[in-house]
């Protein structure tokens, strides 16, 4: 057989992406045309830009000739046709230049303008050698003061880490992952300038890897024929520096097949494209897959040579919104309906069944609240939920189903974690040598979700590595000469056990959860989710569960129309995209309930540790339950579900002390609340006062006047026109 050979004519090539350049144009609103890369290149002649990104898709739509072609030798030679771009973009701004000299900018400029203009003066007194035959002892770097970049949106060239193989090498991919580290940007050297000390001559060396090695001796021939050993000493101000960083990449958590560890990605950044990510951000890259050969005499083991992506474009996908603004059929229908507040609670893991109040409270942490950073202070909106439970009831499920519904989040086990996996590690940055860092499941969570399961068997000194961030959102680091503040912007969802793995009523709360109250007061939500014995509860779950475990489905039992995962992702994008307002009237109700938790904690025989943490949580819930209804103010109704959610959370820690106050009675309940009215001020009760008080308790007027018309009767209780009085105390 054959073999195919290619003969490519490079000038020809050039031609067509001189064309391509001249003809590319975009029309505008009004009709004009405008020629986006040409009016590029003369800005970069002008030296107002130092870069232009080239999109590839460009090229192939355009009308030159044979611009398929052409699109696919640069994405199957990328760096060959990165050569020929740059060279033709400097013949267009020589010819749009003339005979005036670029925009001196800096020292390299200006060392660059005197030889240029030596050269000019040289070539006037000497017509032999002409001035574009002088230029050509100097390296392309030195002339090219601008940088060319490739990217492409084409489906067909978008991958992940684990699927650029070897075949790869050399062509332009894209790749979507997540930053776990990112180093400093250095200076690294493209050339290298070099003076003769007898000679006085200017050698140039241009330096394509990581390492070189200076030459000693000069290579002039005048030196060379006198032998006279010219040594050679680096000339800094004339050599060419660009910016280098280094980034480490990891595939995303769903691109990572069941059972694999995630797999990471060298990438290299040059010059305009470097300090566009931080460590946990989000990116798509667009680059050239290129191999690098292990450098140094000592044998090592492993692979000769080393792959990695040199970046050509990156964007940084944690910069845009979330919600990219594209409705489906199925989002437009939710938005158009408004408060979809029941049904998006019943969406979640509708495979397990029951814990209704659970999953709205775990949608209230997905959604969030507003971040408050006025006045220099930062008040979180990330919603904090610890679910407490026995075995068995679910928690992982719950917990694994919002990882997967998040659309960011780190997923991870209490003696599987440690405080650095958790924060961020020093790491020694194997090419500068120096110590960087390499943040944990929580910087990569950042602006997302962490889950964290088994939340009771990390070690002590680990779980305090995350006060910080369940309250400031962000970890200090002061370890090895590095002295930084990253942020950890996540919310974090824990599964814990109790203390002696069921919960025991016999036992207090602070028995049963043996949790730091530091730990527990950072929580908005601690929910107790207890495995009770009750016939027909269990009759029903078991068939929920053998209906499950048949069908790979969930039994609609209540024909409620489920929201599919990715509806429900969207659906969520599109509410975090709400700043709702809270309505300056509501601020008494919130103060009032927030006094009222405080005192029914400090009068109950079993407290729930109740902190002025609460009013904010408060408020971050209700703001999250106006965002679910796509509101731009905080209503009565917000707040309201909001209390109701707090006190389900404190009603399930103390199960037996609310089932003896769901046994009294709506009279007693009354006269309940008309007694603590009257040792909290030994006064007269105003009639009005007490109606209001009853009905935060759910109490009705009904119900209060039959109160007051059965113990007034007996005597307990007195009427004075619209007070009540105690006769009896």
């Amino acid at each position: 057989m054959k073999a195919k050979t290619y003969n490519t004519d490079f000038e020809a090539e050039k031609t067509k992406i001189r064309n391509f350049f001249d003809d590319y144009y975009v029309e505008n609103d009004d009709g004009t045309k405008s020629f986006p890369y040409r009016d590029q290149i003369f800005e970069i002649a002008r030296r107002e830009k130092q870069a232009i990104v080239i999109d590839v898709d460009h090229i192939k739509d355009s009308d030159i000739p044979d611009a398929m072609e052409l699109s696919e030798a640069i994405v199957n030679n990328t760096k060959r046709y990165q050569k020929l771009f740059m060279d033709t973009i400097y013949d267009i701004i020589l010819d749009y230049l003339g005979d005036k000299q670029a925009p001196v900018i800096d020292g390299l400029d200006a060392h660059m303008f005197q030889r240029i203009y030596m050269d000019k003066t040289e070539g006037a007194n000497n017509e032999e050698v002409s001035l574009q035959d002088k230029l050509k002892k100097y390296p392309p770097q030195l002339l090219q003061r601008f940088e060319v970049y490739f990217t492409t949106e084409d489906n067909a060239h978008q991958t992940c880490v684990r699927n650029i193989k070897a075949t790869e090498i050399g062509h332009l991919v894209s790749m979507k992952g997540v930053v776990i580290r990112a180093t400093e940007v250095k200076p690294c050297v493209e050339v290298m300038t070099y003076t003769c000390d007898t000679c006085a001559a200017e050698v140039y060396q241009p330096v394509n890897g990581m390492q070189f090695t200076p030459p000693l001796n000069c290579p002039n021939k005048e030196c060379v024929e006198a032998k006279a050993n010219g040594r050679l000493h680096m000339q800094l101000r004339g050599s060419k520096f660009v910016k280098f960083q280094e980034l480490k990449v990891q595939e995303l958590s769903e691109q990572v097949p069941v059972g694999s560890i995630p797999r990471t990605m060298t990438v290299y950044v040059r010059g305009e494209m470097t300090r566009r990510c931080n460590t946990g951000n989000i990116v798509q890259i667009s680059g050239v897959f290129l191999p690098i050969m292990q450098s140094g005499f000592r044998p090592t083991g492993g692979l000769v040579a080393d792959t990695y992506l040199e970046a050509h474009y990156i964007n940084n996908l944690d910069d845009n919104p979330t919600f990219s603004g594209v409705h489906s059929e199925e989002l437009e229908v939710l938005r158009r309906k408004g408060d979809n507040y029941e049904a998006l609670a019943a969406s979640i893991a509708p495979e397990i069944y029951g814990h209704v109040d659970v999953k709205k409270c775990l949608l209230m942490a997905l959604v969030g609240g507003n971040d408050n950073t006025s006045n220099g202070m930062k008040i979180r909106g990330c919603i904090n939920v610890l679910m407490m439970g026995d075995p068995g009831v679910a928690k992982s499920q719950l917990l694994g189903y919002v990882n997967r519904l998040a659309p960011r989040s780190q997923y991870t086990t209490g003696r599987g974690s440690s405080g650095v996996g958790l924060t961020a590690a020093v790491m020694k940055d194997p090419v500068t040598g120096e110590m960087s860092l390499e943040g944990g499941a929580l910087v990569l969570a950042d602006g997302g979700i962490c889950c964290i399961d088994e939340f009771d068997k990390m070690m002590d000194n680990d779980r305090t590595a995350i006060h910080e961030v369940m309250e400031q959102q962000t970890i200090s680091i002061a370890k090895a000469g590095i002295m930084t503040t990253l942020n950890a912007r996540t919310a974090i969802i824990a599964a814990a056990n109790p203390a002696y793995g069921r919960y025991n009523p016999n036992r207090s709360i602070e028995q049963n959860v043996d949790l730091p109250a530091a730990l527990l007061s950072r929580f908005d939500l601690i929910l107790l989710m207890q495995d009770k014995a009750d016939r027909e509860n269990d009759k029903t779950l078991a068939e929920h569960i053998t209906y499950v475990h048949q069908h790979g489905c969930h039994p609609n039992r209540e024909k409620k129309d489920v929201i599919s995962l990715e509806t429900l992702r969207e659906y969520i994008a599109l509410c975090k995209t709400y700043t709702p307002t809270v309505d300056p009237a509501l601020r008494e109700r919130i103060v009032e309930a927030y006094v009222e938790m405080r005192r029914d904690a400090r009068y109950s025989s079993d407290p729930t540790f109740v902190s002025p943490r609460m009013i904010l949580g408060i408020v971050r819930m209700a703001t999250a339950r106006a965002k679910l209804r796509l509101s731009k103010i905080v209503d009565e109704t917000d707040v309201e579900e909001a209390l109701r959610l707090m006190q389900f959370a404190k009603d399930s820690l103390r199960p037996e002390q609310t089932r003896i106050e769901k046994r009294m009675s709506p009279v007693d309940a009354a006269f309940s609340v008309l007694r603590e009215l009257f040792h909290s001020s030994n006064e007269p009760i105003a009639l009005s006062n007490a109606i209001q008080r009853c009905a935060r308790k759910g109490i009705s007027e009904v119900a209060l006047q039959k109160c007051l018309d059965q113990y007034t009767a007996n005597g307990v209780l007195v009427m004075d026109r619209q007070n009540i009085v105690f006769a009896m105390n």
